[in-house]
């Protein structure tokens, strides 16, 4: 799977999530109905910009964003639907390739080694993606929802 096409999966899986968690809050808060999708989509969403914020670094640190774009792209999925807005904004400019660079490049430094790696070896890069995700999620559970006040 290349640059592109692995980002804009990511981002727009990011953006559904988002819908779901919004339907969701919308049900418990106006119609006063369900809590159930609130928990499934608020589960689902944290997953999902876990998921979304990795693949960035890695898509960033491959395709040599600078440190300005990788923010922005880190930060674009903080409101809902961004990240498709910020897929759009990366492809138009030029920082989506449809190969990746270090799979023939050599890495200079730890980052670029630890990216080329999980590029070069796709199976063993999508475990350790996998692993990485699901111990950020259970950080995040075990430290709870920011404190309100």
């Amino acid at each position: 799977m290349s640059p592109l096409k692995l980002f804009r999966t990511v981002a727009v899986a990011e953006a559904i999530t988002w819908a779901l968690l919004l339907t969701g809050m919308f049900l418990k808060y106006v119609t006063e109905t369900t809590e159930a999708v609130v928990s499934v989509g608020g589960m689902l969403h944290g997953i999902v910009f876990i998921a979304y914020v990795l693949t960035t670094l890695v898509v960033a640190v491959d395709q040599k964003w600078s440190t300005g774009r990788t923010v922005l792209g880190v930060v674009s999925s903080i409101p809902p639907f961004f990240t498709v807005l910020f897929d759009r904004y990366a492809e138009h400019r030029g920082l989506l390739g449809t190969t990746w660079r270090l799979r023939t490049e050599t890495p200079a430094g730890p980052v670029q080694r630890l990216v080329s790696w999980l590029i070069r070896k796709p199976q063993q890069g999508l475990a350790a993606g996998v692993v990485a995700v699901l111990v950020l999620t259970v950080l995040a559970l075990l430290v709870g929802p920011p404190a309100s006040g």
